[in-house]
């Protein structure tokens, strides 16, 4: 080896990663083990172990904290207890660094290091705020993640983002970290509203639209019955979709989004701004279901998706209750906004995902504005009519 050579040395290392994802009927009446399998030892000593508990669950009465307490107890001999904490549920936990802050002075003060264990229990935002204080401090601290809505479990529970909202936008200030465990947990959905029940399904849409012609049809033959939350086709739905993100991740090539493209976050340039606009009062899940309703019909338009399944995604988002009209949908021009926050938040050039067809996605780097607003003009007309006067219309004919 020359010392003294002056020449550019480069090496291209990889790291290897393991995303342990675990599917369960009632994590803390008979499947404590599922959760407690996830605990390492930390040498010969016992891992240090801080539970997070969303508020809002805790506002709906049930066990959860006593059901942590008995874990605990339960567990004595496998962790050293490092408490029992709540944060804000929704977008109030994202929006304020105060919370943040006091996640991350609660970690301080119960001496977590890199071996110890955070286990966050809670809905998508949550999962969010207090992952990205896990991802900080020292570098990163083991989290576990009990996603307990359907948003969280079909999406974005089982990703590897974590992020808080600054300057007024969306997941401005966070970090890529693989999450040490993923417990989807049917019974934590029990106590969630049927709004934010349904709302989670919109990403189940988009992922199957990107990937899967066979779950996308699943899901529009299922929508009435997961509209109606009958387990037997909530269950699989949220597994599939789960199974989905989770492939694009490990086998994707692109885990921390360092290329120029991110189809997952097919229609999100609107949803994201489209939660702005109207100050989070719009659910995640809804404001993706509208941003996936425009870019499938900007698609239709513009790069050749047959506008028959157009009506068919449509109709699907429908009828699993999730609007295709929003009031801030006639800002267009605020609404148009969110392509260069988009761009922003990308990096280099504006990259989207389109739809050739179902499960056939293109990347787009320019957008036609004037078909685009076409496209959410149509939108806007199709979410005003009747559901039952849509649905008895030709297929064509509902997007014209």
């Amino acid at each position: 080896m020359n010392l003294n050579d002056d020449s550019t040395l480069d090496a291209t290392f990889s790291v290897p990663f393991q995303h342990r994802l675990h599917f369960t009927r009632d994590i803390f009446h008979g499947e404590q083990s599922v959760l407690a399998d996830c605990l390492e030892p930390s040498g010969e000593q016992l891992p240090k172990v801080q539970f997070w508990l969303d508020r809002s669950l805790l506002d709906h009465g049930g066990t959860l904290r006593g059901d942590v307490q008995r874990f605990i107890k339960d567990h004595s001999a496998r962790l050293q207890p490092a408490g029992i904490h709540v944060a804000e549920g929704g977008e109030a936990v994202k929006n304020d660094w105060l919370h943040t802050e006091r996640c991350l002075q609660a970690i301080h003060d119960a001496d977590l290091d890199r071996r110890s264990y955070i286990v966050v229990i809670g809905g998508g935002a949550v999962l969010d705020a207090v992952g990205f204080a896990a991802a900080t401090a020292h570098r990163g601290i083991r989290l576990i993640r009990l996603p307990t809505t359907t948003l969280g479990q079909a999406d974005s529970g089982v990703g590897v983002k974590n992020a808080v909202n600054r300057f007024g936008k969306k997941n401005w200030l966070g970090a890529f970290a693989v999450p040490w465990a993923v417990i989807n947990d049917a019974a934590l959905l029990a106590t969630l509203p049927d709004r934010d029940f349904v709302a989670g399904f919109a990403e189940a849409v988009k992922v199957s639209l990107l990937k899967s012609a066979t779950i996308f049809e699943s899901l529009e033959q299922q929508a009435t019955r997961i509209h109606a939350r009958d387990p037997a086709a909530t269950l699989p739905a949220i597994r599939a979709s789960a199974l989905l993100h989770r492939t694009h991740i490990t086998r994707g090539g692109d885990p921390f989004e360092a290329l120029e493209a991110r189809p997952l976050d097919f229609g999100h340039w609107s949803a994201h701004r489209l939660e702005t606009m109207t100050r989070f009062s719009l659910r995640h899940g809804e404001a993706v279901g509208i941003g996936v309703a425009i870019d499938t019909v900007y698609s239709s338009l513009v790069h050749g998706l047959d506008p028959h399944d157009a009506t068919r995604v449509l109709q699907t988002l429908r009828t699993l209750g999730l609007p295709l009209d929003h009031p801030q949908l006639h800002d267009t021009t605020a609404l148009l906004d969110g392509l260069e926050e988009f761009r922003q938040h990308l990096g280099g050039r504006l990259t989207l995902t389109m739809l050739r067809g179902i499960a056939d996605p293109i990347e787009v780097h320019a957008i036609d504005e004037d078909a685009m607003l076409e496209a959410i003009d149509r939108l806007r007309r199709a979410g005003r009519s009747d559901g039952d006067a849509v649905a008895e219309r030709a297929p064509e004919t509902m997007l014209t």
